[in-house]
């Protein structure tokens, strides 16, 4: 459904990153922007006022949107013996045994409540890096895209943009070791994939809210022989789709990589795959100077999720190196243990602070405020990997995907232009975010989201369910 055309007038709203005042928005029928006024402090009686600080919303990157019913139920010892220790390795069993129990209602139920939280973080979209496809035990669904399509369901109804990422899962370890039983769920032949992709490129044809794209779970779960033609298949449907891979995340991957091809995970993909910008590498986590540069050059985005990252002990990416050489990043909540953009951004910064034992890692001559470096940096990454063009900016043409900060907030009163998305993302925990807008449209107003209540009450009895089963 259409539209109508609005104007929207802001207390202060950031345009090509600086910060106007009285600014008069003009949206078109399909959501975007056609006309900007600043300084227009008697806007008209057609024009809806908004009394608070507007600026582009925050894409997530990376979501595994059923793991949000798990979080904090892998906080646990679970390697036994001394010597022995946790590890993403035994995170992964916990995951594994949780993702046997899923229907696709209780899938839908979860990602919804999910991306109600997204959007009253201040994210505006999310790409879902999906691989629970099947049945438990692999036999498909009688629609072979079943769980893909409750994920479409739940961002529709709430109301969050969505670039679907159904991930090709092939192997359980490098050189095509056969899935477990617990993976039975995931797994794809790649003919099986392509005509999955062709399902959701049909549902997704008429909705300017659905982006289609694909991921490759990761170079142990994917034999070498799969990529291409995969990749050619995609392009045939979408040219400038987005590709997604995990790679580097762990030190036993690279190792393990090494010992299966003699190339460690990112030298790998950068020797076998032309990388450019429709490819996020999601974590990257352990990269050579060389590797670090190569990809920085290649035009690739690095999708970071600091939360997870540091919630299953993976390390810490080379941000300074790569930034300093033009690399592009993006963020992601990936397991959900958080889900607030302020905070991946914050541990962003102070996992390098820690690393580099100095404040401010991420500033520079020409920007030295490290709030504004780092949101701006997610935002231009961010609707690279999303495959969103058209997001990114207050700006002519681009789609209205915003949200709107509290200026009475104790967090940000009285706070000169220049400091304030410093003071978003680095003076605390209450969440200023009180209005949220995805292509044009009203999803979040006075922290309120209008079927939040169900939403919920959905998500406590789905999780009643499961937490009886699992025990």
């Amino acid at each position: 459904m259409k539209l109508k055309m609005q104007k929207i007038h802001f207390t202060k709203a950031r345009l090509k990153n600086q910060w106007h005042d009285h600014v008069t928005l003009t949206l078109d029928d399909r959501g975007r922007i056609s006309d900007i006024r600043t300084g227009d402090q008697a806007p008209g009686p057609d024009t809806e006022r908004v009394a608070g600080y507007a600026l582009p919303g925050m894409p997530n990157i990376h979501s595994h949107a059923f793991q949000r019913a798990m979080a904090g139920l892998a906080e646990y010892r679970t390697s036994g013996g001394a010597g022995r220790r946790d590890s993403f390795w035994t995170w992964r069993d916990v995951m594994y045994r949780f993702a046997q129990k899923l229907s696709p209602d209780d899938l839908y139920h979860i990602a919804r409540q999910l991306y109600v939280e997204m959007l009253r973080a201040g994210y505006t979209a999310v790409a879902e890096f999906h691989y629970l496809h099947h049945q438990p035990g692999g036999a498909p669904y009688d629609n072979p895209a079943e769980m893909s399509l409750a994920i479409s369901r739940a961002a529709a109804d709430a109301g969050l943009d969505l670039t679907l990422l159904p991930v090709l899962y092939q192997a359980a370890g490098f050189g095509g070791q056969p899935l477990s039983p617990e993976q039975a769920r995931f797994g794809h032949s790649a003919a099986q994939y392509c005509q999955l992709l062709d399902l959701l490129h049909d549902s997704f044809q008429d909705d300017p809210t659905r982006r289609l794209g694909v991921a490759f779970h990761s170079l142990r779960a994917v034999p070498p022989e799969s990529f291409d033609p995969v990749i050619r298949h995609l392009d045939s449907l979408s040219p400038d789709a987005p590709i997604h891979i995990h790679i580097a995340e762990q030190t036993k991957e690279v190792e393990d990589c090494r010992q299966w091809s003699g190339q460690r995970p990112v030298e790998w993909l950068l020797a076998h795959q032309a990388l450019n910008e429709r490819w996020c590498l999601v974590h990257a986590t352990h990269l050579t100077e060389n590797e670090t540069s190569t990809l920085a050059q290649s035009g690739a985005v690095a999708g970071i999720c600091p939360t997870t990252e540091a919630n299953l002990g993976d390390g810490l990416f080379p941000l300074k190196s790569y930034l300093d050489q033009g690399g592009r990043i993006a963020i992601g909540s990936d397991s959900h243990i958080s889900v607030s953009p302020v905070e991946e951004l914050r541990l962003l910064e102070y996992g390098q602070r820690l690393h580099h034992q100095s404040r401010n890692i991420v500033a520079t001559a020409e920007q030295p405020h490290t709030g504004e470096r780092l949101y701006q940096a997610s935002l231009q990454g961010g609707r690279r990997a999303m495959g969103r063009r058209d997001a990114g900016a207050i700006a002519v043409g681009r789609r209205a995907d915003l949200i709107v900060l509290d200026a009475t907030s104790p967090l940000l009163c009285a706070t000169p232009d220049r400091y304030l998305l410093d003071r978003f993302i680095f003076s605390g925990n209450d969440n200023p975010v009180k209005d949220v807008m995805v292509a044009g449209r009203w999803r979040i107003r006075d922290r309120h989201h209008p079927q939040a209540a169900a939403i919920a009450g959905d998500f406590r009895r789905t999780m009643t369910r499961l937490m009886t089963l699992l025990d």
